[in-house]
């Protein structure tokens, strides 16, 4: 076997197994839009209350990424992989012993945000930029598909549990299938996964290196910081406004549970189709062209669910899965890859997490502000308004600042 073919090789597995650690910590996580109604019929909370928990998930996940981000910079994936994971575990493990929403809040919503950031995109985008410098945004991009291979998969999973079991069972069943992922996570090579491609490794040793070994307080000055911050705030804020509560919306519109978890479902996969042609196409033409055309497509499927409101029919539903579903993630590789690209050197995990921050704390905000607006109007329409309004400015960075405008990602960051 050539000596090039080994890098790639674990170049190869590298990626996978951050799609996988993804799709396990984002799936998992995600399974709770159908607990919502079984948790609300059998506690007796309110809806905002019980969105809130979704909520509290997002906010923790947002707002240890930064932490996450620097864990990682000094201590490497294996302990920071297998903390997540066994955190995920416990968290689900423990989670059919609550009695109260304080202690709900504490597992499924703060222990969960920090193991699913743990898992996600801040550590493997990190890790990723080591193996993978030519085609770094399609490699991100992969890993985001991770999410919507764990919603396909995990969701439609769950909402099967429910309908044999209580809410507490399905969370012991999670919890102990995720248990026996611990050590098979601990054990894996991390030295060699960690170390990176040769050629990243000569780049690193090298005392002329050609990217700018950016720092934390160096980066956070910059405008394009900020614009990054802005696009995955408010882009997160739009989608989490009707995302947390698609599956309840649609069993209300009349559509049985497990189709409305199976559409939720294939909307996710589907977002594996935008991730990946979204992070090719940037590669050759530049990010502002694709982007503004999901955002476009978001809006629209929007609209098809608001439609649904007073024509719940399938080819509606049919119609919302597509369109919603290619356009879902697509933002998030570019941003990703756009900051890692943009941010290159030691630090670059611990910018990420910042700015990956922002798009769970615009999540977060966003699935509390669609329980509120139920609870305090009894429609949904207001936040299928909302979202579309999120959405639109979510894109206005794309336009109006020159360095994100105009950036091509296949030039070497500065």
């Amino acid at each position: 076997m050539s000596q090039t073919s080994k890098p790639t090789r674990t170049a190869l597995t590298v990626l996978g197994v951050c799609v996988l650690l993804n799709m396990i910590g984002r799936g998992t996580a995600e399974s709770y839009v159908v607990f919502l109604l079984p948790l609300e019929r059998d506690l007796g909370w309110s809806r905002s209350e019980m969105t809130s928990v979704y909520s509290i998930y997002l906010l923790v996940n947002g707002l240890s990424s930064p932490v996450v981000g620097m864990l990682f910079d000094r201590w490497g994936p294996r302990a920071l992989f297998t903390f997540g994971m066994a955190s995920l575990a416990g968290a689900y493990l423990l989670a059919p012993q609550v009695q109260t929403l304080w202690q709900f809040y504490a597992t499924i919503g703060a222990m969960t945000g920090i193991a699913a950031a743990s898992l996600g995109m801040v550590p493997s985008s990190s890790l990723i930029s080591r193996w993978f410098r030519e085609r770094l945004s399609t490699s991100i991009s992969v890993t985001f598909a991770g999410f919507g291979l764990g919603a396909l998969l995990i969701v439609p999973a769950a909402q099967y549990l429910l309908q044999t079991h209580s809410w507490r069972e399905s969370y012991q069943i999670i919890g102990s299938v995720l248990l026996a992922f611990v050590p098979l996570v601990f054990f894996l090579p991390w030295k060699r996964y960690g170390e990176g491609h040769p050629d990243y490794l000569q780049l690193k040793r090298s005392s002329i290196a050609p990217e700018r070994d950016w720092t934390v307080g160096e980066a956070v000055r910059t405008r394009m910081f900020w614009a990054l911050v802005w696009v995955f705030f408010f882009t997160a804020m739009g989608m989490f406004t009707i995302m947390v509560q698609t599956v309840v919306y649609l069993v209300e519109r009349g559509f049985s549970p497990i189709v409305a978890a199976t559409a939720f479902g294939f909307s996710s996969m589907l977002s594996v189709i935008g991730v990946l042609g979204t992070g090719a196409i940037a590669d050759r033409i530049g990010p502002r062209r694709i982007v503004s055309l999901t955002f476009v497509g978001s809006i629209i499927g929007v609209g098809i669910l608001l439609l649904m409101t007073w024509f719940p029919e399938r080819g509606l539903l049919v119609a919302f899965v597509l369109v919603f579903g290619i356009c879902q993630g697509a933002r998030g590789p570019i941003i990703s890859s756009i900051s890692t690209r943009l941010f290159a050197g030691s630090h670059v995990a611990s910018i990420y997490g910042l700015i990956f921050a922002s798009n769970a704390v615009g999540a977060g905000l966003g699935s509390l502000l669609a329980g509120l607006l139920h609870d305090w109007t009894g429609s949904y329409r207001p936040s299928f308004v909302f979202s579309v309004c999120a959405l639109f400015i979510a894109a206005l960075p794309f336009w109006r600042v020159p360095e994100l405008r105009d950036f091509r990602m296949r030039q070497p960051a500065r």
